[in-house]
């Protein structure tokens, strides 16, 4: 037992073997893309839906998760070259979840939480602030937008969720129960909840998040003379073609480009495939990966680089960016619960 523990603390106590090794090992700490578009996503909509931009600022959203994934793999390729450098990976990562901390201390409610609230002057000067570049009627417009959903939001819920005498119970466990029977039960809310799950669980389980965490092995493997720079190309490609759907998400709409983008991706993966085929790694026996390693260069693993970039493509243009419309799919009154539970499958 002794010589176990002592065997742990030796593996954990050792440098990474290899730049690369430390690159991965400490890449889901900074190009982690759920846990950072969860939370924003209702805030997001919240103060964009009025103006009619909520796809383009999803976009301007997503567009700072990938651009910071190219500086985490600029910065992981640079501190990979120094002695201890992944000790500098895991302080850094610290930096951006300060600095968004701070930010979010000067963060107002939204404006429609602040409506429901009973603060509709608050809520007034947060729209003022929002839209201090439109007209002056801009806040006061937005206002009796607020007013009239929220109307609606109660109306319908009167109807799903009438009222019983003597079952009051717990206030919020109620509220809660309602919440979930009007977003189960109403077949348009059913829906909307199935779709936005199954979009979250497509991006997921295509495999992306496999090869932004363990492109540099995978590279490595090929044959690539430095495995973190190429895969740089994976991130780069990534935040491009999320600025390629910032620009055409409006104009285009979100259905369309899921069923052009989807296509894209099973191309990739498919050449992927084929190339993997013809480069002849060693399948059937089980091999350490320092007995996978290829020797050289082969046009094949040129053509696995190129799959690759084809799949992020696809995926950063639809998946990647159409997943957190979903606040759009759901009725004011069951949007967080709907979005949250949409989120949760992502996860």
């Amino acid at each position: 037992m002794a010589s176990d523990d002592s065997t742990a603390r030796a593996s954990l106590m050792r440098e990474p073997e290899s730049p690369s090794d430390s690159f991965e090992a400490l890449s889901g700490s900074f190009v982690s893309e759920e846990t950072q578009s969860a939370s924003p996503s209702i805030f997001i909509w919240a103060l964009s839906v009025a103006a009619g931009i909520s796809g383009i600022l999803f976009g301007y959203d997503i567009l700072f998760i990938t651009g910071g994934q190219v500086i985490a793999y600029v910065l992981g390729y640079v501190l990979a070259q120094r002695l201890h450098g992944w000790r500098w990976m895991v302080g850094l990562g610290a930096v951006p979840a300060v600095v968004q901390f701070v930010l979010l201390l000067k963060l107002p409610e939204t404006p429609r939480w602040l409506v429901k609230a009973g603060k509709e002057d608050v809520a007034r000067v947060v729209l003022k602030k929002v839209y201090a570049s439109k007209t002056n009627t801009a806040p006061e417009q937005v206002l009796k937008e607020i007013r009239r959903e929220i109307m609606e939001e109660q109306a319908t819920s009167k109807l799903v969720n009438p009222v019983t005498p003597g079952n009051d119970g717990w206030p919020s466990l109620t509220q809660f129960q309602n919440r979930m029977t009007e977003l189960l039960f109403v077949g348009g809310n059913r829906r909307a909840l199935t779709i936005a799950c199954m979009v979250q669980a497509l991006q997921q389980l295509c495999g992306f998040n496999s090869i932004m965490y363990f492109s540099a092995t995978i590279f490595s493997l090929l044959g690539f003379a430095s495995p973190i720079l190429t895969s740089l190309w994976v991130a780069v490609t990534n935040f491009a073609c999320t600025l390629v759907a910032l620009l055409i998400i409006d104009r285009v709409g979100r259905r369309a480009i899921l069923l052009r983008s989807v296509p894209v991706m099973i191309g990739g993966l498919v050449l992927c495939s084929v190339s993997y085929h013809f480069l002849g790694l060693p399948i059937k026996e089980p091999k350490l990966l320092e007995q996978i390693h290829i020797s050289g260069h082969s046009p094949w693993a040129t053509c696995i680089l190129v799959s690759l970039v084809i799949f992020v493509c696809g995926y950063a243009i639809g998946p990647g960016n159409i997943a957190w419309q979903q606040s759009e799919l759901f009725p004011l009154s069951v949007r967080s619960l709907g979005s949250g539970l949409a989120t949760a499958t992502n996860s």
